[in-house]
Parts: structure tokens; C-alpha cells; sequence
């Protein structure tokens, strides 16, 4: 665990090997953040501290960092436990766990309305964090979703990035079994453990595996059958898809292997960035789901929210922090984006320079204003509480998927495992997790509470030279 404290003041100096900074002026309030990724999350928090502090000297923000499943198990734990003392001001939640927090502790979040504009927010991101009319997260990063596919080897093919615009997954596996037959090149990979992309094109059809009153919608949900045909199609034409199995092979086929392109989050972007291979990319829009009426060319796929706990002393100042640099400085986005590639949902954002600049690593394209486009228009759909088993049940059904099953035993299949799980509370699995943070799926319910001497720790390692974030005055302790 990293405990950092964002302050008015500071010396720096270094001790175990790190570089830290001392807080040197006592603090009148101090709100507290769990988070993970310090370099990510806690990046960005750290810039909208150095910010606040400047209007605020007597009020410190202080950085609790745990792995992933640490926030989540502690923050479960202690809801369940109803002991409010400990718990952070601010919490960082993955979106495909807000409603399973909302509905499984009401009262234990604040509703944000009177202190936001919410439609400042992308929609999508408002609509998954509202229960019975409130509103309860500041949206933080979007997983607004494209195509990225290497230029060179399309074009190798006769391809321009003019043909890649708006196109439907049909015309995508005709693309790809012309890319095969002229380069030799898959179009994609693909890990039958992940049922990432079915996730991505429901909700591109504007569904969820549940209907707006948490009932599992998986037998006649038109556009369920249409994402599972369209997966279908990819895993029976030869030679369009590369088999891989975990992060690292998946990133790696088309980083260092093989594969032409990718449909995944904005947040890929740093990865393809660090292979090296500038001017040879490009980025389109999702392939949409053919006879989906409504259907767009654009999802989402992961991201996260802050949420404040009702309980906490330094109420007002959380929330006074997130509406005045999270909800209204166009600027600090700005520089999360350029510094951390931190893409967030306030649609303000899109107008400054950093968003609008081209990347010549994607050609010139203007990549961060053609992802806000494409983020606006992502359908918004109610996660509910139970993704993550309806995620399992998914990923169940991809081997007979691949072999040509009927897709409506298919469906019939995940239809009952989802139930099953549902009556057993829910099991605690995932697709996969990039980074610490889930490639897909919610916080496991229930989470088990475990000793301090069994806790999976995080901590980094004393020796660890990793930089501090970027920001203003800090402060670092560790223990685990």
C-alpha cells in the first residue's frame, strides 16, 4: 500500500531508494483517495491536487494506493462490516462495478447532482453511475473504443483509412480475408478466455445482458444474437484470426507479431505507442453490428469513476475538489492526457490543443478529437449488478462458439449458468486484468475478507525507482 499526501509546502529528499517529498505546513482538512496505478490514477490525481492546493492551501489531498482487487476488497469489506470509520473521502470504482456498489449499499455513496453539471459528462458514463435519479460519480477516464490497425500492411492490401470508416463487422471479415490473401496477415487476435469484443459490440447496439430492472436479458435479446453471429463469423473464416492466450501474447501479436489490428479501449493507445513503430498506425471507428437498427460505430470497453463516501468527515471539501478542477479545468485535462494519456469523459476537454492536435505515430490523424467524436456517440446502457457472471458465462460458450454451435443453444447455455451464478451470489471471476486494471468485469461478489498476514500485498518494493507522480507538493509513505 502507498499512502501519498498532496500538500501546500514541500522539501524533497530521498530515502530507501526513492524519490519523496515531506509535507511541511499542517493542514486544517485533509481528504483522503483510494486509488490504484499511482502512475495512471494517481498521476492524474496528483496534477488536480497541485491544482486545488493552490486556491485551497488548508486543505491536503492524501493518495492511498492498493492494487485493483485490494481497493475492492477493502472498500467491500468495510461496507459490509457498517463501520464507517477508515474509510477514504474519495474512492476510485470501475465502471462495470458502480451499480453492484449503489444497489448493494445504499446511502453509503454521496449523489453528486446539486454539485455537478452532468452534461458537461459523456452520457454513458452518467447513465452507469445513476440509481432512482441520482447521479453519483465524477467520470473519470472513458474506454471509448476504436479500431487501431497497422496502415502498412492495409495498404500492402489496396486499403486506405477512407475504407475502414463506418464499415459494418461483416465488411470487416471481408477486409480481413483480403488483408490474409495478399499479406499473409491476421486481422485480429483473439483469447477464448476474454469475451472482451462481445462486450464491446453489445453495447454498441445500444444492450447489456440485463434489462433496465436487473433481469438477465439473454434469451431474445435481438442484439446479443447479433454480437455472438458477428464474433461467430470471425472465429469460422480461416486465417483472419491469431489464437492467444493472456495479456501479454494478446498485446504482443500485434505490437511484435503478426496481427493487423486490434478493437479495444483508448487506453491501448500507450502500449502501440511503445512499439516503436510510428507512422505505420491508424486508428478507425468500431465496425457496428449489421441489422442492429440504431446500432453505432462506437463503444466502450473498461474506465473508471470517483465516487464520495456519505460517510466522510471532509464531505464538503471531496466534494468541493472534484467540482472545481475534475468537473471545470479544461486545462488540467489538457495535461493529463499529454502526460499520463489519461482520456477522460468531460466533453469540455475536447476543445482544447491537446485534443485536437494530430499524432504523426497514426499518420497525422487527429486521434484524441476523432475518440471524443466517437466517445459522445457511445450508446449509454445500465451495467447492472452481476456483468461480471454474465462476463463468465460468455466466456463459457466461446470454445463452442468457435466450433460452429447453434447459437441459440448457445445462448440457452449462458442464459442458465448466468441464473445459476445469480442464485449462488455471484462468483468471483474475470476476463483478464491489464496493468491491475480489469480488461473486463466488475468487483467479485461476494469478496472474502482475508487477515492482514493472508492480504495479496501490493506494495511496491523499497528498492523500487519508480518516479512519483507528476505534481506539486507530495509526500510518500509506504507499508504493507
Amino acid at each position: 500500500m502507498n499512502k501519498t499526501a498532496f500538500g501546500w509546502r514541500a522539501s524533497l529528499f530521498a530515502a530507501a531508494g526513492l524519490q519523496i517529498l515531506s509535507a511541511s505546513s499542517v493542514m486544517a482538512e485533509e481528504v483522503t483517495v483510494w486509488l490504484w496505478d499511482i502512475n495512471f490514477n494517481g498521476a492524474a490525481m496528483a496534477e488536480a491536487a497541485a491544482r486545488y492546493s493552490a486556491e485551497h492551501p488548508d486543505v491536503t489531498i492524501t493518495v492511498v494506493e492498493m492494487g485493483k482487487a485490494d481497493v475492492e476488497q477493502k472498500l467491500q469489506t468495510q461496507l459490509a462490516s457498517g463501520v464507517t470509520e477508515g474509510l477514504p473521502d474519495i474512492v476510485l470504482i470501475e465502471d462495470y462495478g458502480a451499480q453492484k456498489y449503489l444497489q448493494s449499499f445504499p446511502g453509503a455513496f454521496a449523489p453528486l447532482n446539486e454539485a455537478l453539471d452532468y452534461s458537461r459528462f459523456a452520457d454513458y458514463k452518467v447513465e452507469l453511475a445513476t440509481l432512482n435519479g441520482e447521479t453519483y460519480s465524477l467520470p473519470f477516464d472513458s474506454g471509448v473504443t476504436g479500431l487501431f490497425y497497422r496502415s502498412d500492411i492495409l495498404a500492402e492490401a489496396g486499403y486506405s483509412a477512407a475504407d475502414l470508416e463506418n464499415i459494418t463487422w461483416s465488411r470487416f471479415v471481408e477486409i480481413a480475408e483480403d488483408v490474409r490473401d495478399k499479406t499473409g496477415h491476421p486481422m485480429v487476435a483473439v483469447d477464448l478466455n476474454n469475451g472482451g469484443l462481445i462486450s464491446i459490440m453489445l453495447q454498441s447496439g445500444g444492450s447489456w445482458f440485463f434489462t433496465p430492472e436487473g433481469e438477465p436479458d439473454i434469451i431474445g435479446n435481438a442484439v446479443l444474437r447479433a454480437s455472438l453471429e458477428s464474433y461467430q463469423q470471425i472465429l469460422r473464416t480461416e486465417g483472419i484470426w491469431h489464437p492467444v492466450s493472456g495479456w501479454s501474447e494478446y498485446t504482443g501479436s500485434f505490437t511484435a507479431g503478426p496481427v493487423a489490428s486490434v478493437a479495444t479501449g483508448v487506453w491501448i493507445t500507450g502500449t502501440i505507442k511503445a512499439a516503436d513503430q510510428s507512422g505505420l498506425w491508424g486508428v478507425a471507428p468500431l465496425p457496428r453490428l449489421d441489422g442492429v437498427e440504431g446500432a453505432a460505430n462506437a463503444s466502450n470497453l473498461g474506465g473508471s469513476s470517483w465516487y464520495v463516501l456519505a460517510s466522510s468527515p471532509e464531505r464538503d471539501a471531496a466534494v468541493d475538489f472534484l467540482a472545481s478542477v475534475w468537473a471545470q479545468d479544461v486545462d488540467f485535462y489538457q495535461q493529463i492526457l499529454v502526460n499520463q494519456g489519461a482520456f477522460a469523459s468531460y466533453l469540455p476537454a475536447r476543445d482544447g490543443a491537446a485534443y485536437a492536435a494530430s499524432d504523426d505515430y497514426f499518420g497525422g490523424q487527429p486521434v484524441w478529437q476523432n475518440f471524443s467524436n466517437w466517445m459522445a456517440a457511445v450508446p449509454p446502457v445500465n451495467y447492472g449488478v452481476f456483468s461480471n457472471e454474465a462476463d463468465a458465462a460468455v466466456v463459457a460458450q466461446l470454445p463452442a462458439l468457435a466450433q460452429g454451435g447453434d447459437v441459440d443453444e448457445i445462448m440457452a447455455a449462458i442464459d442458465a449458468q448466468l441464473r445459476l451464478q445469480i442464485q449462488q451470489g455471484g462468483t468471483p471471476s474475470r476476463s483478464g486484468t491489464k496493468g491491475g486494471r480489469a480488461m473486463h468485469g466488475p468487483p467479485a461478489d461476494p469478496i472474502p475478507a482475508r487477515s492482514p498476514e493472508g492480504r495479496a500485498s501490493r506494495c511496491p518494493r523499497a528498492d523500487s525507482t519508480a518516479p512519483p507522480p507528476r505534481a506539486g507538493p507530495l509526500s510518500c509513505r509506504r507499508w504493507c
